[in-house]
């Protein structure tokens, strides 16, 4: 029995000493901003915005057109939940363009692939729907606020996207 209380101690002590070695303080958020002025051939910082934006975790994979201009790219995402609503995949297809097109400079167009779901946008509509150059934008807080403004309006989102 002796022996047992022993051995337990020990291995409670060691289990205490390497926990707390390999504990990790939290830290905050990558700031996607901190990338704002990146070129579409940069394929790290393309990738580590696209890991920022919605839907990330179900980010696949990527493809960037960097040979003729204009350049843009297609993202693919892994095949979604069948509840989600085509408005939210046009909603996502807004917002993770805006964020893209704001802090990569010569990205001209970016397609997004959701499984059955497909769309092209282009920084000069996308520019012109919302009144205002996306370049113009400095944090995170203010893109977010405003292109949630513009999507409070379904109507608006719809004729976006109209052919």
């Amino acid at each position: 029995m002796k022996n047992f209380t022993k051995y337990f101690l020990t291995s409670f002590i060691l289990i205490l000493f390497l926990n707390g070695c390999s504990s990790t303080t939290d830290q905050p958020s990558e700031d996607v901003f901190q990338y704002k002025g990146s070129f579409i051939g940069d394929n790290s910082a393309v990738i580590h915005i696209i890991g920022q934006l919605r839907y990330a975790e179900k980010f696949e994979e990527v493809s960037l057109e960097t040979k003729t201009e204009p350049y843009g790219m297609t993202i693919k995402y892994e095949n979604m939940d069948a509840a989600i609503r085509e408005s939210e995949y046009k909603e996502t297809t807004i917002y993770n363009a805006s964020y893209l097109f704001a802090l990569i400079d010569n990205a001209e167009w970016a397609s997004f692939e959701f499984g059955d779901y497909a769309y092209t946008i282009h920084k000069t509509k996308l520019q012109d729907w919302y009144g205002k150059e996306l370049n113009d934008f400095t944090n995170e807080e203010e893109l977010d606020v405003f292109i949630q403004e513009k999507l409070q309006d379904d109507s608006e989102v719809q004729q976006l996207f109209a052919e």
